[in-house]
């Protein structure tokens, strides 16, 4: 019976170009997993978009002299394209700026407001006598009242991590003007009760089973439920760029980015419903019991998806699912220093795909996946990886047996004779693999599963180097027939295997195979209409979908076609110009 799996994805903010340290902490980790569900054949509804409302965009839309909207127009197209490049599969990635989100928002709010859940009170903030503006916290630079650096941002530090209320800050400095002429004020904003939250919230968290949440989810979200200090938080600041607040008298206050950003995994999943024509579609992930619900994130955003956002559910409408799982990634570094868009020192990934193809680079984020430690990405391991592992390992495993299947047995796939102890002992390896996978898949340790089908490509190329079918077809055509047969059979499975992780290559390989149709459904934009104005969306239709995660069905007399090279090999200097030319950017 299929399940419903709803697959949740960070929003990034919509004021530059992405970075691998995105794509491998959130996004190449949902997309594998959606895949592996498709393959499964449950029922995905993979959701995300642009966040246009953060400060980042407007402090970008400051510096050009130019409007927010202005700057999401540029970045936001750039973003799904980079997806639709990278394969990263969503069923809606949209925006927030949307007339869907935002009456979605309002309603929270609303609700929320209603159910006594958010209340008015004054706040401390800082103010620029200056330029006599309010400072919501990426408008304030100064030192870390904690580990004393001297550019952390007012909301959290970049150099230890850690996060604070703007008024914390110490030498405080204006980013409008540049001035240290600031004084706190108090101003009146809107505050979601949490405390009122707190043993619902630890209720739901002691009776579900959350023991195969990653250690670091565990551990931190039991921490902060048990220590019972979850406090209002405020959820309005004093900006002209947002959500505006359904309330007269507040024209001048918009809608925090925090609490408008996670509304946005269900009102995208409306948008879906609406786009594929079915409006009450999205309750088959939302409000069945069954459907099982997947966010994926980076570790900074573990308190906002496994206590923040459940209790906004629980507190707008019971009847909504909770997370099943905030499976969150560690950090990924570079070259062994943090990534950063403010310090220019990151690979984006638009330009890293105009010169490497796309499973390189999701193999190689995929086999290193920061699950449960920060992971340092080199480009010296891209390369070997690249040449070892997908050239050398998989892809001229795939090549030499389809060309030689090609080319001696008259295109087709051979029939075989009576296997020998060697050849089941391969084939009895197959439907192992596919169960060891599949705990690991269903358990989100996607790098493991990764690691397994490697190792079975690694066996079947042992297997070869023992049969060595290319002698033997000198002096018994029929073994060499039976040994790739074997081997094929061997590789198509490992093609299903690899599919979630290398769409591209699996695909070219499946077709090499002789078989019609997509692994996959079809990915494409569309421009969706509103009254006011358009945006565009990434979509994805599974109904073209051929591919199914099951040990392979390849029969002898199956036509074959003429294979090519799945991977291209690089040269070791490709590193050090990379390197040099990440430090010119820097």
């Amino acid at each position: 019976m299929p399940e419903k799996v709803l697959v949740c994805v960070a929003w990034p903010y919509c004021n530059g170009e992405l970075h691998i340290g995105h794509v491998a902490g959130a996004y190449l980790p949902a997309d594998v997993y959606a895949r592996y569900n498709r393959l499964r054949e449950n029922e995905v509804l993979m959701v995300s978009g642009s966040d246009t409302h953060g400060t980042p965009i407007t402090l970008r839309a400051d510096e050009e002299g130019i409007t927010p909207r202005e700057v999401v127009d540029r970045y936001h197209p750039r973003i799904v394209e980079m997806f639709r490049r990278l394969g990263i599969s969503f069923d809606l990635f949209t925006e927030t700026d949307t007339e869907n989100h935002w009456a979605v928002t309002q309603d929270f709010f609303l609700t929320h407001l209603d159910k006594g859940y958010i209340y008015r009170d004054t706040m401390q903030q800082l103010h620029c006598l200056n330029c006599g503006r309010w400072l919501a916290d990426r408008y304030v630079e100064g030192t870390c009242p904690f580990c004393g650096y001297e550019g952390a941002r007012g909301d959290q530090c970049d150099n230890c991590g850690r996060t604070y209320d703007a008024i914390a800050l110490l030498n405080p400095r204006c980013k409008y003007c540049g001035s240290t002429n600031i004084e706190v004020q108090s101003t009146e904003h809107f505050f979601l009760d949490l405390g009122k939250l707190n043993e619902p919230l630890l209720e739901w968290f002691k009776q579900e089973d959350k023991q195969s949440w990653r250690p670091s989810v565990l551990n931190y979200t039991c921490a902060r439920l048990d220590s019972h200090e979850l406090r209002g938080r405020p959820i309005t600041r004093d900006i002209q760029w947002g959500v505006t607040l359904p309330l007269p008298g507040y024209e001048d206050k918009r809608i925090y980015v925090w609490y408008d950003a996670v509304i946005g995994y269900f009102s995208a999943s409306k948008e879906w419903s609406a786009l594929v024509g079915a409006p009450d579609a999205w309750r088959a992930w939302w409000q069945d019991p069954s459907a099982r619900s997947y966010y994926f994130i980076g570790k900074d955003n573990i308190e906002f998806h496994s206590i923040i956002w459940p209790g906004m559910l629980m507190a707008y409408d019971a009847s909504l699912n909770l997370p099943t799982d905030v499976p969150a990634n560690e950090y990924l570094n570079v070259e062994g220093r943090k990534l950063s868009k403010s310090r220019r020192w990151m690979i984006q990934m638009n330009d890293a795909l105009d010169r490497y193809d796309p499973d390189p680079w999701r193999y190689a984020l995929a086999i290193s996946a920061p699950e449960t430690q920060d992971i340092n990405f080199t480009w010296e391991e891209f390369v070997r990886r690249n040449n070892e592992e997908l050239v050398a390992t998989w892809g001229n495993l795939a090549n030499r047996v389809l060309g030689f299947a090609y080319k001696r047995f008259e295109g087709k796939v051979p029939q075989p004779g009576e296997l020998d102890n060697t050849d089941r002992a391969l084939l009895d390896q197959v439907e192992p693999a596919f169960r060891r996978i599949t705990e690991l898949m269903d358990a989100v340790k996607l790098k493991q599963g990764l690691t397994e089908a490697m190792t079975l490509a690694h066996e079947t190329n042992r297997y070869l180097n023992a049969k060595e079918p290319w002698q033997q077809i000198k002096t018994d055509p029929q073994a060499a027939a039976t040994s790739i047969y074997v081997a094929l059979k061997v590789i198509d499975s490992l093609k299903t295997l690899f599919a979630p992780f290398l769409p591209f290559t699996s695909q070219r390989l499946h077709s090499y195979l002789g078989y019609d149709g997509d692994l996959f459904g079809q990915q494409y934009t569309e421009e969706v209409v509103e009254r006011e104005r358009s945006h565009l969306a990434l979509r994805y239709d599974a109904s073209t979908a051929h591919g199914r995660w099951a040990p392979s069905d390849l029969t002898p007399g199956q036509a074959l076609r003429q294979p090519g090279p799945l991977f291209v090999k690089l040269e070791p200097e490709v590193a050090e110009a990379e390197v040099e030319r990440m430090g010119g950017a820097a």
